[in-house]
């Protein structure tokens, strides 16, 4: 008799995570991980293949860890990276590598596109406004810059519905992934191709677009002959999936009011309301969250990079980089701020900036510029929760990191004091929110009940890791001040993109 196993898969722009858990509660039995090969923007692309191979490598590793077998699991689900572009033929072949959300040579499509209906009617329409990790982009991009691709053209996923497709052979998809596309209504749960028309008037789109399925809903079984060779059952059921910050929220069992902050290579912010919101700026997307209701985010490309980077530049580990910026002074005026968008920006959409520290002196000191590589990732942040805020979004709940930075004692401490509130981190294992809320799908068509169910008994418990000084509250707004400042010199883009002027 088979074992009642599921399994979630976190496949990120870095790397993919299985998790498997008991389908009751989400008992923890084992975990494996697979690297991704490495991209840099602005082109940033990955071969769907090695997505595969790397699920692969991490479903056996995760067995091994727990003495199962493939053949033990009886439902799975695939959270992955948002946007981006699998490009597929009549056959469902895999036209060109894959394009990224953190890919941004359609930058000049993204804004023609904003430019043909204005940025206040695109937020009403679908959510949000495209900027370059929006699929729709992408494909205009594949029309401009690789015709004879475009022709061939007969299929359009994102990550996550190529992998549940290697195991059912259907191209399916979820509300959040939809909408993330840039031609998803989410509040009316439709496709809208006449916003695909944009890029090019067809009477095709609709058949190129996948099958939309419900957070509680199956949409299928293993039956692929890939779904064999990894030694599936064919009778394994097949969730919807979703992407990664949803399914991470999955996990959390984000309420009305609560903030989670996410760090990762990116960094993003999200909020949970029961109604759709718009934001007619474009700093927020608003898509559908993986319940039924929605999730207004702002995500930015830069966030433990921005850390990463610097320990490189200062010759230290994270721990130490940590330590320096906890031991400087935050209450020091003349020190360095950092604006850090090293790789482009999202939000705000800045693709061709790169970052700018200032405030630098002859006394200027190695813990002082830690901590402005901290402080510049917070303040980035912190323009998202301002967004969240400004369209009615409720914040009054806890603030709560997650992600692999989220263990840095620096990042808890400076959040606190940045945003001027407790800081809360998960009671589980660091890094397995994302697989664990694809695992909570998994179980909820294994079990056939409500996803709200299922979450309900599987939410991992939170407590508090940093308190916020109200004494720092006048300092902080001077810091929001300044980096604002910063951040909205003018030639901030020009400096380093001279030709962009032209």
């Amino acid at each position: 008799m088979k074992l009642s196993v599921v399994a979630g898969v976190d496949s990120s722009s870095q790397s993919c995570t299985v998790s498997l858990h008991h389908y009751l509660k989400g008992d923890l039995l084992g975990v494996g991980r697979s690297p991704h090969p490495i991209t840099t923007p602005p082109c940033s692309e990955q071969e769907p293949e090695d997505w595969w191979k790397a699920f692969r490598i991490a479903l056996f590793e995760a067995c091994s860890n727990a003495n199962l077998r493939p053949a033990d699991v009886s439902a799975i689900s695939f959270a992955a990276q948002y946007h981006g572009l699998v490009a597929l033929d009549s056959s469902n072949r895999v036209l060109r590598a894959a394009k990224l959300w953190n890919d941004t040579t359609s930058s000049g499509q993204a804004q023609k596109l904003v430019d043909k209906m204005g940025a206040p009617e695109w937020a009403r329409r679908v959510g949000s406004v495209p900027t370059s990790a929006f699929t729709i982009t992408k494909v205009a991009w594949l029309k401009d810059n690789e015709p004879d691709i475009y022709r061939k053209l007969a299929g359009i996923l994102v990550p996550h519905d190529w992998l549940s497709m290697q195991l059912c052979g259907e191209r399916i998809t979820d509300r959040v992934d939809a909408s993330g596309t840039g031609y998803f209504d989410a509040v009316n749960n439709e496709w809208r191709t006449d916003i695909l028309d944009l890029v090019e008037p067809r009477n095709d789109w609709i058949q190129m677009l996948p099958r939309i399925v419900g957070p509680s809903e199956l949409a299928g079984f293993a039956i692929t002959k890939r779904a064999h060779e990894v030694g599936l059952d064919p009778a394994t059921k097949i969730a919807c999936g979703t992407g990664d910050q949803a399914a991470s929220a999955l996990a959390i069992n984000v309420q009305d009011g609560d903030i989670v902050i996410s760090l990762g290579t990116s960094g993003t912010v999200y909020g949970s309301t029961p109604s759709g919101k718009y934001d007619t700026s474009g700093f927020l997307n608003v898509t559908a969250n993986a319940r039924g209701g929605f999730l207004p985010i702002a995500v930015l490309l830069n966030a433990a990079k921005v850390t990463d980077t610097f320990c490189r530049i200062l010759g230290v580990g994270h721990d130490e980089l940590s330590e320096l910026a906890l031991s400087a002074d935050p209450y020091e005026v003349d020190r360095p701020l950092l604006v850090a968008f090293l790789d482009g920006e999202r939000s705000p959409n800045r693709p061709k900036s790169r970052g700018l520290l200032s405030g630098l002196s002859s006394a200027s000191q190695r813990n002082s510029i830690a901590l402005a590589a901290f402080e510049g990732v917070a303040l980035g942040l912190l323009s998202g929760f301002t967004a969240l805020q400004r369209i009615g979004v409720n914040t009054s709940g806890r603030l709560i990191l997650t992600g692999g930075a989220a263990q840095s004692e620096a990042f808890r401490v400076v959040v606190a004091r940045i945003f001027g509130k407790d800081v809360y981190a998960l009671d589980g294992p660091g890094g397995l929110t994302t697989a664990r809320g694809a695992a909570i799908q998994a179980s909820t068509v294994l079990q056939e009940r409500s996803i709200d169910e299922v979450v309900a008994e599987w939410s991992l418990p939170a407590y508090k890791v940093a308190t916020f000084d109200p004494s720092f509250e006048s300092r902080a707004q001077q810091l929001r001040n300044d980096y604002i400042t910063a951040r909205d010199i003018d030639s901030l883009d020009s400096v380093w993109h001279r030709e962009s002027l032209a």
